[in-house]
């Protein structure tokens, strides 16, 4: 085989290239082999449960028992399960909140870091506010349900203490409360991905972009909606599609706090799921809710990413 270069120049290949190009036409068995760790553990540990799940979603599955086989009767059963569809509602209202309160305020830190001239106090702030994420989820869950307490806890004593004791009640017991208390947990939600996002973004915009917007006497608000956002379109396409997965996904704060009540007010499908498989023991239907919930997330992932393609392909176009 001669090289590119020998076949330009014309020139005999000399020993150190005639190297090079067996060096390149040998098999690379050692990137397998690094490989196939990951794929047999990621078989074991992912797709066969996951595959597991949908052929016992057709039987009436008791692990360590008969179980026999039921065809769709569980899929009928799901259809005609007011809970589980119910559920999804929930769902609906934390997808609002995730993606518009629970980005605004990340949104908000980001422009104000980046709006700091030192950059030694950029990286203080910076640090101050990416900390938090280290703690460990369980224990924000817990603080927060701690302040939530109905007897001793913090926010219902603040209340009392500025006179406003009619508002003071089981704020996650109420189920007109229960849903927006849940959702408060992690306020301010700054320690959070779209923090780091929209941070990181905003230091990759051209200083010759903001200048010239600044010499032509742009606002900071005006810069922020006609500049920073528009700027911002593909990692906020990103943050969509993580938020979308997040929230089909949602139920770990639900399951400390709430448990899903009161009366079913912060149920949510994962819940629902976890619900009829430990409670109810009826894993051949906790099997099909874990299908359908896949099914569900598999197809919107699959559109978002087209959009999201689709979206990259006319930026690139123009």
């Amino acid at each position: 085989m001669v090289s590119p270069v020998a076949e330009r120049t014309g020139a005999a290949p000399t020993p150190q290239l005639k190297r090079e190009a067996r060096r390149r036409r040998r098999f690379p068995w050692f990137v397998y082999v690094g490989l196939l760790p990951l794929f047999v553990l990621l078989g074991l540990l992912a797709y066969y449960p996951a595959f597991s799940g949908v052929y016992h979603s057709f039987f009436e599955w008791r692990p360590g028992f008969d179980s026999p086989f039921v065809g769709l009767d569980n899929y009928r059963t799901m259809l005609a399960d007011d809970l589980w569809w119910d559920s999804f509602k929930n769902l609906g209202y934390i997808f609002v909140v995730s993606v518009t309160v629970m980005w605004f305020l990340p949104l908000l830190a980001a422009e104000l870091v980046i709006s700091l001239r030192s950059e030694r106090l950029q990286f203080l702030f910076r640090t101050v506010l990416i900390v938090p994420l280290a703690f460990p989820g369980v224990v924000t869950v817990l603080v927060w349900s701690f302040i939530f307490d109905p007897n001793d806890g913090m926010l219902n004593q603040a209340l009392n203490a500025i006179g406003l004791e009619s508002l003071a009640h089981n704020w996650v017991g109420d189920p007109a409360t229960a849903l927006p208390a849940l959702l408060v947990i992690g306020f301010p939600w700054v320690a959070s991905l779209p923090f780091l996002v929209f941070l990181t973004a905003l230091q990759n915009i051209p200083k010759e972009v903001l200048e010239a917007a600044s010499l032509d006497g742009c606002s900071r608000l005006r810069r922020v909606v006609s500049i920073d956002l528009p700027l911002m379109a593909a990692q906020m396409k990103l943050l969509f599609f993580l938020a979308t997965i997040s929230v089909l996904q949602f139920g770990f704060a639900a399951y400390l706090v709430t448990g899903g009540g009161p009366d079913n007010a912060t149920q949510v499908p994962v819940l629902r799921m976890i619900g009829v498989a430990f409670e109810g023991s009826d894993w051949g239907y906790a099997a099909t809710l874990s299908t359908t919930l896949f099914v569900i997330t598999a197809l919107l992932s699959g559109v978002l990413m087209l959009v999201r393609r689709k979206g990259n392909s006319d930026v690139r176009a123009l």
